[in-house]
Protein backbone atom coordinates (compact mmCIF):
# COMPACT_ATOMS: atom_id res chain seq x y z
CA UNK A 1 0.00 0.00 0.00
CA UNK A 2 1.25 3.59 -0.88
CA UNK A 3 0.44 6.72 1.07
CA UNK A 4 1.04 10.41 0.26
CA UNK A 5 1.33 12.65 3.32
CA UNK A 6 -0.31 16.31 2.82
CA UNK A 7 -2.62 15.47 0.47
CA UNK A 8 -4.90 18.67 0.33
CA UNK A 9 -1.17 20.83 -0.43
CA UNK A 10 -0.40 22.38 -3.78
CA UNK A 11 2.29 19.47 -4.73
CA UNK A 12 -0.25 16.22 -2.73
CA UNK A 13 -2.98 16.88 -4.42
CA UNK A 14 -1.00 16.64 -7.94
CA UNK A 15 0.22 13.84 -6.98
CA UNK A 16 -3.26 12.11 -5.91
CA UNK A 17 -4.47 12.99 -9.18
CA UNK A 18 -2.35 10.74 -10.88
CA UNK A 19 -2.55 7.88 -8.47
CA UNK A 20 -6.62 8.46 -8.23
CA UNK A 21 -6.90 5.01 -10.13
CA UNK A 22 -5.03 2.95 -8.36
CA UNK A 23 -6.68 0.33 -5.55
CA UNK A 24 -3.58 0.34 -3.31
CA UNK A 25 -3.16 4.33 -2.45
CA UNK A 26 -4.43 6.02 0.36
CA UNK A 27 -4.22 9.82 1.04
CA UNK A 28 -3.33 11.19 4.45
CA UNK A 29 -4.48 14.48 5.78
CA UNK A 30 -5.18 16.68 8.87
CA UNK A 31 -8.52 17.33 7.60
CA UNK A 32 -10.11 14.47 5.76
CA UNK A 33 -13.54 16.22 4.83
CA UNK A 34 -10.77 18.56 2.86
CA UNK A 35 -10.27 16.01 0.00
CA UNK A 36 -12.15 15.58 -2.93
CA UNK A 37 -11.17 11.99 -4.23
CA UNK A 38 -11.83 8.45 -5.58
CA UNK A 39 -9.23 7.37 -2.84
CA UNK A 40 -9.40 6.54 0.65
CA UNK A 41 -8.78 9.10 3.42
CA UNK A 42 -6.92 8.56 6.44
CA UNK A 43 -6.35 11.32 8.90
CA UNK A 44 -2.55 11.81 9.11
CA UNK A 45 -1.76 15.20 11.97
CA UNK A 46 2.18 15.44 12.22
CA UNK A 47 1.36 17.89 15.28
CA UNK A 48 -0.83 14.95 16.70
CA UNK A 49 1.95 11.76 16.39
CA UNK A 50 -0.60 9.65 18.18
CA UNK A 51 -2.45 9.80 14.97
CA UNK A 52 0.42 8.51 13.23
CA UNK A 53 1.54 5.01 14.01
CA UNK A 54 -2.46 3.72 13.01
CA UNK A 55 -2.73 5.98 10.17
CA UNK A 56 0.47 4.24 9.00
CA UNK A 57 -0.69 0.78 9.21
CA UNK A 58 -0.38 -1.82 6.49
CA UNK A 59 1.59 1.28 4.39
CA UNK A 60 4.54 -0.65 2.68
CA UNK A 61 5.28 2.68 0.85
CA UNK A 62 5.30 6.47 2.71
CA UNK A 63 5.46 9.16 0.37
CA UNK A 64 6.15 12.07 3.30
CA UNK A 65 5.76 15.47 1.66
CA UNK A 66 7.39 17.68 3.78
CA UNK A 67 5.55 19.57 6.24
CA UNK A 68 7.37 22.47 5.95
CA UNK A 69 4.93 25.45 7.04
CA UNK A 70 6.88 26.57 10.47
CA UNK A 71 9.53 27.46 12.19
CA UNK A 72 12.73 24.71 12.03
CA UNK A 73 12.12 23.51 15.66
CA UNK A 74 8.37 22.51 14.29
CA UNK A 75 8.85 21.10 11.09
CA UNK A 76 12.18 19.17 12.69
CA UNK A 77 9.33 17.41 15.57
CA UNK A 78 7.01 17.17 12.54
CA UNK A 79 9.30 15.15 10.34
CA UNK A 80 10.76 12.73 13.32
CA UNK A 81 7.27 11.96 14.47
CA UNK A 82 6.42 10.89 11.11
CA UNK A 83 9.80 8.54 10.96
CA UNK A 84 9.33 7.25 14.13
CA UNK A 85 5.77 6.49 13.37
CA UNK A 86 6.66 4.83 10.16
CA UNK A 87 9.53 2.49 11.54
CA UNK A 88 6.50 1.29 14.44
CA UNK A 89 4.15 0.37 11.78
CA UNK A 90 6.64 -1.48 10.27
CA UNK A 91 6.70 1.00 6.57
CA UNK A 92 9.54 -0.51 4.40
CA UNK A 93 9.89 2.72 2.30
CA UNK A 94 9.79 6.32 2.65
CA UNK A 95 10.18 8.31 -0.08
CA UNK A 96 11.27 12.35 1.02
CA UNK A 97 10.48 15.67 -0.65
CA UNK A 98 13.34 17.75 0.32
CA UNK A 99 15.19 20.59 -1.47
CA UNK A 100 17.85 20.93 -3.99
CA UNK A 101 21.31 20.79 -2.55
CA UNK A 102 21.81 24.16 -3.96
CA UNK A 103 19.83 25.42 -1.71
CA UNK A 104 21.47 24.67 1.74
CA UNK A 105 21.86 28.24 2.78
CA UNK A 106 18.50 28.90 2.27
CA UNK A 107 16.45 30.05 5.38
CA UNK A 108 13.91 26.50 5.48
CA UNK A 109 17.05 24.14 4.42
CA UNK A 110 17.57 23.44 8.07
CA UNK A 111 15.09 21.24 8.62
CA UNK A 112 15.25 18.94 4.91
CA UNK A 113 18.75 18.58 5.55
CA UNK A 114 17.92 17.41 9.50
CA UNK A 115 15.02 15.09 8.38
CA UNK A 116 17.39 13.67 5.40
CA UNK A 117 19.86 12.45 8.33
CA UNK A 118 17.32 11.22 10.39
CA UNK A 119 16.23 9.27 7.09
CA UNK A 120 19.08 7.72 6.55
CA UNK A 121 19.51 6.57 10.47
CA UNK A 122 15.94 5.24 10.08
CA UNK A 123 14.86 1.72 9.63
CA UNK A 124 12.99 1.55 6.43
CA UNK A 125 14.67 2.05 2.80
CA UNK A 126 14.66 5.48 1.46
CA UNK A 127 14.67 8.22 -1.58
CA UNK A 128 15.06 11.53 -1.23
CA UNK A 129 13.55 14.14 -4.00
CA UNK A 130 15.58 16.82 -3.58
CA UNK A 131 13.24 19.32 -4.71
CA UNK A 132 13.94 22.35 -7.33
CA UNK A 133 12.59 26.16 -6.36
CA UNK A 134 8.85 25.70 -7.86
CA UNK A 135 8.26 27.85 -11.11
CA UNK A 136 4.73 28.44 -9.31
CA UNK A 137 6.34 29.70 -6.06
CA UNK A 138 8.50 32.14 -8.49
CA UNK A 139 5.55 33.32 -10.26
CA UNK A 140 4.03 34.43 -7.22
CA UNK A 141 7.25 35.98 -5.75
CA UNK A 142 7.64 38.07 -9.16
CA UNK A 143 4.08 38.66 -9.84
CA UNK A 144 3.56 42.04 -12.17
CA UNK A 145 1.14 44.78 -10.14
CA UNK A 146 -1.73 46.34 -11.57
CA UNK A 147 0.18 48.84 -13.76
CA UNK A 148 2.30 45.95 -15.04
CA UNK A 149 5.76 45.90 -12.83
CA UNK A 150 7.36 43.35 -11.44
CA UNK A 151 9.26 45.00 -8.63
CA UNK A 152 10.54 41.50 -6.98
CA UNK A 153 14.43 41.75 -5.56
CA UNK A 154 15.61 39.19 -7.75
CA UNK A 155 18.87 41.55 -9.33
CA UNK A 156 20.00 40.26 -12.27
CA UNK A 157 20.23 36.32 -11.06
CA UNK A 158 18.19 33.84 -12.62
CA UNK A 159 16.79 30.31 -10.98
CA UNK A 160 16.55 26.64 -12.78
CA UNK A 161 13.08 26.33 -11.49
CA UNK A 162 10.65 23.19 -12.01
CA UNK A 163 7.27 23.04 -12.62
CA UNK A 164 5.19 21.50 -9.65
CA UNK A 165 3.13 19.26 -12.16
CA UNK A 166 6.97 17.61 -12.94
CA UNK A 167 7.69 16.84 -9.50
CA UNK A 168 4.17 15.13 -9.01
CA UNK A 169 5.47 13.19 -11.65
CA UNK A 170 8.92 12.32 -10.75
CA UNK A 171 7.82 11.47 -7.56
CA UNK A 172 5.05 8.96 -8.89
CA UNK A 173 7.64 7.24 -10.87
CA UNK A 174 9.51 6.43 -7.60
CA UNK A 175 6.55 5.56 -5.25
CA UNK A 176 5.49 2.87 -8.32
CA UNK A 177 8.80 1.31 -7.94
CA UNK A 178 10.68 2.24 -5.00
CA UNK A 179 12.82 -1.34 -5.01
CA UNK A 180 14.64 1.29 -8.25
CA UNK A 181 15.50 4.07 -6.60
CA UNK A 182 15.97 2.57 -2.58
CA UNK A 183 18.82 4.71 -1.48
CA UNK A 184 19.13 7.85 -4.08
CA UNK A 185 18.84 11.07 -3.41
CA UNK A 186 18.05 13.19 -6.38
CA UNK A 187 18.15 16.53 -7.68
CA UNK A 188 15.32 17.58 -9.22
CA UNK A 189 16.10 21.22 -10.76
CA UNK A 190 14.91 22.12 -13.97
CA UNK A 191 17.35 22.41 -17.44
CA UNK A 192 16.72 25.84 -18.16
CA UNK A 193 17.03 29.34 -16.01
CA UNK A 194 14.43 32.13 -15.31
CA UNK A 195 15.18 35.57 -14.68
CA UNK A 196 13.06 38.88 -13.76
CA UNK A 197 13.05 39.87 -17.36
CA UNK A 198 11.80 36.67 -18.64
CA UNK A 199 9.31 37.25 -16.56
CA UNK A 200 7.81 40.46 -17.84
CA UNK A 201 8.55 39.25 -21.28
CA UNK A 202 6.36 36.12 -20.56
CA UNK A 203 3.35 38.12 -19.35
CA UNK A 204 3.58 40.02 -22.34
CA UNK A 205 3.57 43.73 -24.07
CA UNK A 206 3.59 46.12 -21.10
CA UNK A 207 4.86 44.73 -18.26
CA UNK A 208 8.39 45.24 -17.59
CA UNK A 209 11.41 44.28 -14.89
CA UNK A 210 12.41 46.63 -11.66
CA UNK A 211 14.40 44.77 -9.32
CA UNK A 212 13.72 46.17 -5.75
CA UNK A 213 15.59 46.65 -2.95
CA UNK A 214 15.69 43.03 -0.06
CA UNK A 215 14.66 45.58 2.67
CA UNK A 216 11.59 47.09 0.86
CA UNK A 217 10.67 43.82 -0.03
CA UNK A 218 11.07 42.33 3.79
CA UNK A 219 8.95 45.80 4.49
CA UNK A 220 6.13 44.87 1.98
CA UNK A 221 5.76 40.88 3.05
CA UNK A 222 5.87 41.29 6.41
CA UNK A 223 3.06 44.48 6.05
CA UNK A 224 1.16 41.68 3.44
CA UNK A 225 -0.23 39.56 6.58
CA UNK A 226 2.53 36.96 6.23
CA UNK A 227 3.19 34.76 9.01
CA UNK A 228 6.76 36.11 10.80
CA UNK A 229 8.87 32.80 10.11
CA UNK A 230 7.19 33.34 6.29
CA UNK A 231 8.97 36.43 5.44
CA UNK A 232 12.67 35.11 6.04
CA UNK A 233 11.69 32.49 3.48
CA UNK A 234 10.82 34.61 1.08
CA UNK A 235 13.54 37.15 1.42
CA UNK A 236 15.77 34.80 1.52
CA UNK A 237 15.19 32.99 -1.54
CA UNK A 238 14.74 35.96 -3.44
CA UNK A 239 18.20 36.62 -2.08
CA UNK A 240 18.97 33.22 -3.06
CA UNK A 241 18.30 33.82 -6.84
CA UNK A 242 19.71 37.26 -7.01
CA UNK A 243 22.97 36.05 -5.99
CA UNK A 244 22.90 33.15 -8.32
CA UNK A 245 22.76 30.22 -6.09
CA UNK A 246 19.90 28.65 -7.80
CA UNK A 247 20.93 28.82 -11.32
CA UNK A 248 22.50 25.05 -11.73
CA UNK A 249 20.79 23.12 -14.16
CA UNK A 250 20.75 19.37 -15.11
CA UNK A 251 20.43 17.16 -12.14
CA UNK A 252 18.05 13.86 -12.35
CA UNK A 253 14.71 14.94 -13.55
CA UNK A 254 14.57 13.93 -17.36
CA UNK A 255 16.18 10.60 -16.19
CA UNK A 256 12.73 10.12 -13.50
CA UNK A 257 10.18 11.66 -16.29
CA UNK A 258 11.39 9.89 -19.21
CA UNK A 259 10.85 13.18 -21.03
CA UNK A 260 12.18 16.85 -21.43
CA UNK A 261 10.64 18.31 -18.04
CA UNK A 262 7.44 21.43 -18.79
CA UNK A 263 8.30 24.76 -19.57
CA UNK A 264 9.23 26.53 -16.04
CA UNK A 265 7.95 30.12 -17.43
CA UNK A 266 4.55 28.67 -19.00
CA UNK A 267 4.00 27.10 -14.91
CA UNK A 268 5.16 30.59 -13.77
CA UNK A 269 2.96 32.30 -15.54
CA UNK A 270 0.54 30.04 -15.27
CA UNK A 271 -0.36 29.85 -19.52
CA UNK A 272 2.60 29.23 -22.55
CA UNK A 273 4.15 32.43 -22.10
CA UNK A 274 3.98 35.18 -24.73
CA UNK A 275 6.85 35.13 -27.49
CA UNK A 276 8.03 37.54 -29.65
Amino acid sequence: MILVTGATGALGTLIAERLAERDDTVLGTRDPDGIDSPLPVRRIDFDDPGTLVEGFEGVHVLLLISAGYGEDDTVIARHGAALDAAAKAGVRHVVYTSLTGDGDHLPYALAHRWTERRLRESGPAWTILRNGLYAELLGRLAAPSADGRITAPLGDGRVAAVARADLADAAVAVVLDPAAHAGRSYELVGEETVGGADLARAHGPGVVYRPETLARARAGIAASGAEPFQVPMAVGTCSAVAAGFLARTGGDLRALLGRAPRSPLAAAVGREPVSG
